[in-house]
């Protein structure tokens, strides 16, 4: 198993594509500003407290006042006001919590009146990033996540996550815990902490500390709306939450960050460096790592699978509703053995597709008809074994009576939504055309001129792939016929991001060629 990074920087915008074993993962788009993301901390302003929702309205600058449930305020929320106020007032001069008294847990059947009023000030987090018509959601737990640790002031509990079984290793990690986290500092230490030197861990609960100090003087003297704390951006984000030995390269296009990536990744993981490589090729780098193709293949209504059947994906407002086809999957030990199969591979794409997209929300999948139960039996238990690398909270229900299984799953921020569709380049939406038998010969006179009248000494020609094949095509294609016509080998490269009639002439710098 070897996960790859690939960054793709972009003007405005900087694209990440995670693959596994070659294979497309996660996708996510990370834009110029970066406010209202899942991490970041807020000093706020509570617009309006509305008891019929146990809930309030809380103004963070979107242009959607956030919502705030009584369930979000966090047990220690007495004592996350007291410190707010108190830092506002000057009263709380320092970060440390060492000699902060801390309040009584509220109740966890309380009422939000009973702790919130209007116009309040209060600090909060982001826990569900704006999505369609809604504002963020906010949770007033502040947390902050390392690589081995996430922090909860105001808590003295060391929590283990329950991925690591061994009870030495936790026995363990809890001593160490218990002997250098600060007082009145909760922490959770998260699975990749496992067979971790304390070294490792100390630091980065100094790393942490020293984030709460930043949040701590940002407070001060603060007028709400503001951020206070921002998460750090999605790559690092990422290398934070998945670097470890399955991850073999990181491929950066820009050299910027590259350099912010690598001293990112010196700093949670030293040695690992030499995984990163700056991208310098002639090729867009999502072309030459075959992203763009497996976007398109991923993100339309039709996703295809290897065999020949293929997912439809249909979005409502409330739902997705996904239906799994055979195509012309044929199967000699019969219909039950062929639905079975089928199945299983939809369930495996499926699970692909709903983290690549980020679908959230509840997903009803209406597999084929399997008469035997143990077959829907078999295929429940894959839908759970797929799913379990995702990352995000999830819950999946046994097929019902009619085949369909039903999954909910979190959805923290936008789904990524990308556009798969295209105008025709030849008519542009009229349909009506001119002669387009006749592009050939355009390419080839544009050609001609570079070569012959020009002089252009290295051009290459990028085309959509189908063009591609038709220059490249029979044992004197037309690539070769050029080499002997004008003795000057032209390079023929597909590129499945063009649509069919583009195309560019190239020189040996990388430059497009002017006509």
């Amino acid at each position: 198993m070897n996960y790859e990074l690939v960054v793709d920087s972009r003007e405005g915008s900087v694209w990440l594509a995670l693959l596994k074993d070659g294979k497309l993962i996660e996708l996510h788009e990370e834009r110029g500003t970066t406010d209202y993301a899942v991490g970041d901390v807020y000093h706020g302003k509570v617009r309006k407290v509305v008891p019929s929702l146990n809930a309030c309205f809380v103004d963070v600058g979107y242009e959607k006042d956030a919502f705030l449930h009584y369930l979000d305020l966090g047990p220690q929320f007495y004592s996350l006001n007291k410190f707010t106020q108190h830092t506002l007032q000057g009263k709380q001069n320092v970060a440390d919590l060492l000699y902060f008294k801390t309040e009584e847990d509220i109740p966890k059947d309380g009422k939000i009146t009973d702790v919130v009023s209007s116009s309040q000030h209060i600090m909060v987090q982001v826990a569900k990033e704006p999505i369609s018509s809604k504002g963020p959601r906010l949770s007033a737990e502040v947390t902050l996540a390392g690589r081995y640790l996430v922090l909860v002031p105001f808590s003295n509990k060391v929590s283990i996550s329950q991925k690591i079984k061994d009870h030495e290793e936790r026995d363990r990690l809890r001593d160490i815990m218990k002997d250098i986290k600060p007082k009145n500092f909760g922490v959770i230490i998260r699975t990749v902490a496992k067979n971790k030197k304390i070294e490792q861990l100390d630091l980065d609960l100094k790393n942490l500390l020293d984030k709460w100090k930043k949040l701590h003087g940002n407070l001060v003297d603060s007028a709400p709306p503001r951020r206070i704390l921002g998460e750090i951006n999605k790559a690092s984000s990422l290398l934070r939450d998945l670097l470890n030995a399955d991850f073999t390269n990181i491929h950066v296009n820009d050299e910027a960050l590259f350099e912010q990536i690598k001293s990112y990744v010196a700093s949670i993981a030293p040695g690992r460096e030499k995984i990163l490589k700056q991208y310098n090729g002639r090729l867009e780098i999502f072309e030459k790592f075959g992203i763009n193709k497996q976007i398109k293949a991923l993100f339309g209504k039709k996703v295809p699978m290897p065999s020949g059947g293929y997912l439809i994906i249909e979005h409502t407002e409330a739902m997705h509703v996904v239906d799994v086809n055979s195509g012309n999957r044929k199967d000699a030990k019969g219909q039950e053995s062929n639905a079975l199969a089928t199945n299983l591979e939809a369930a495996e794409e499926l699970a692909r597709v709903l983290q690549l997209r980020d679908m959230g929300g509840i997903i009803a999948v209406d597999f084929i008809d399997m008469h035997e139960k143990e077959n829907n039996k078999a295929l429940f238990e894959k839908m759970k074994g797929f799913m379990k690398s995702d990352r995000a909270k999830h819950n999946i229900l046994p097929p019902s009576r009619f085949g369909v299984i039903e999954i909910t799953r979190q959805r923290v921020r936008p789904e990524t939504d990308i556009e798969t569709s295209e105008q025709c380049p030849v008519c542009n939406g009229t349909g009506e055309i001119s002669a387009s038998i006749l592009f050939a010969d355009e390419i080839e006179n544009n050609l001609a001129y570079l070569l012959k009248d020009k002089k252009v000494p290295n051009v290459t020609l990028y085309v959509h792939p189908y063009i591609e094949s038709h220059f490249k095509r029979g044992i004197i294609s037309k690539q070769k016929s050029w080499f002997i016509k004008y003795k000057k080998w032209v390079r023929v490269v597909g590129v499945s991001d063009y649509h069919f009639l583009q195309y560019s002439f190239v020189d040996k710098k990388g430059e497009e060629i002017s006509l």
